[in-house]
């Protein structure tokens, strides 16, 4: 018997949860653009392993995105490397995590209000595995 454990908001904690919940289907398509964003942006290079190195593990994230009403509006899945388990200096040598600081979001809505601007919000879909040269 397959027991599925899903959070508060239905929200699958595995990869097997999400294949054998209602949603399969919709997590399935979340999945399969997660991973054609991944090549279209070629986030990887394929290379041999060490001989004393070994893989870095994944991990499927499952979110559902809802609207004002609490209507689900997108599955989205995301994959995601157990970095934890990675050493600096040998598995890795920099870090990017370009956040903007809490500060500089509060200037930009200060000046938002001082000159009447209009705010709007948009969420970038894989925003993290852009390029920058």
């Amino acid at each position: 018997v397959l027991e599925i454990m899903l959070l508060d908001n239905g929200e699958p904690s595995n990869y097997e949860e999400a294949m054998a919940g209602p949603d399969f289907d919709k997590w399935l398509e979340a999945m399969k653009s997660e991973i054609g964003s991944m090549y279209e942006n070629e986030v990887w290079t394929l290379t041999d392993l060490p001989v004393e190195r070994r893989a870095i593990e994944n991990k499927w994230i499952f979110k559902k995105k809802t609207d004002v009403d609490g209507n689900v509006t997108i599955h989205e899945a995301r994959l995601v490397a157990k970095s934890f388990s990675q050493v600096q200096g040998v598995d890795y040598d920099e870090i990017f995590s370009p956040v903007a600081m809490l500060k500089s979001v509060g200037i930009m809505l200060a000046l938002a209000v001082f000159f009447n601007y209009e705010i709007l919000q948009m969420d970038v879909k894989t925003s993290f595995l852009t390029k920058f040269s």
